[in-house]
């Protein structure tokens, strides 16, 4: 699965890179730093799925998935934030999954499988 990483922090996204690189069948194709970034590596790399932190720079949030459905319509979005109060809205945006920043990494693994 060629997975898309969109996060502002670049700490966040190392670690991202380093649990995903090691799960067998999982591939970054790229990082983004904010949503104009990430809809362009969307268009370049094509991923099969976009892990995106929910409240990244650019659009609002409930543009964010339409705009990348947009570009593929069978891209899987898994939201992740901080924030209790980001889960429903990613969720009635439209994203496949989501997944609070401090669950265990087997959440993250197990959010990605599901959608998939």
């Amino acid at each position: 699965m060629r997975i898309l990483v969109a996060d502002e922090q670049s700490k966040v996204r190392y670690a991202l890179r380093v649990l995903l690189g090691q799960q067998p069948g999982l591939d970054i194709v790229g990082e983004a730093t904010d949503t104009e970034d990430l809809l362009a590596q969307t268009r370049a790399a094509s991923p099969d799925l976009v892990l995106v932190h929910w409240g990244l720079r650019g659009l609002v949030g409930c543009d964010l998935v339409p705009a990348l459905r947009q570009i593929n319509d069978e891209l899987r979005v898994v939201a992740l934030s901080a924030r209790p109060e980001a889960r429903c809205a990613a969720l009635a945006a439209g994203a496949d999954a989501f997944v609070f920043k401090v669950d265990p990494p087997e959440r993250l693994l197990a959010a990605i499988r599901s959608v998939s």
